[in-house]
């Protein structure tokens, strides 16, 4: 997993040194940003990414904008919704949903199984 990067974006300070700690214990190199601009020319240029982990406060709607716009460019690549709510009506574009109100090494626990299940969903059968 070494050689591969977790891109988390995040558009909020407050809880980000946690849940930055939660993903760097999963052996994923991360790769963080403050900005879905950012965070979409970041996916033209990293090669290895093994999924994308959102953490945004904004709207509903605006949330899933941004979502479409990192599908349009890695439709490959898992994208995992940090929350600390339940979402009713996700969107399939968004391939599983994690609490963020867990304990760190249960958060931890749970992005690895989210995005180690969506790739195995992603991948051909041959």
């Amino acid at each position: 997993m070494a050689d591969e990067t977790i891109l988390y974006v995040s558009d909020q300070t407050a809880n980000n040194s946690s849940v930055l700690a939660a993903l760097n214990a999963t052996g994923y190199e991360v790769v963080s940003t403050n900005s879905a601009t950012q965070a979409i020319a970041l996916l033209y240029v990293l090669h290895t990414v093994a999924g994308v982990v959102l953490n945004h406060r904004a709207r509903a709607r605006a949330k899933f904008d941004v979502v479409r716009s990192l599908r349009a460019i890695r439709s490959d690549v898992p994208i995992v919704l940090l929350c600390g709510e339940q979402i009713k009506g996700l969107p399939s574009s968004v391939d599983a949903c994690v609490d963020t109100r867990q304990p760190l090494e249960k958060l931890t626990a749970a992005v690895q199984r989210r995005l180690l299940t969506a790739k195995c969903f992603q991948m051909p059968i041959a």
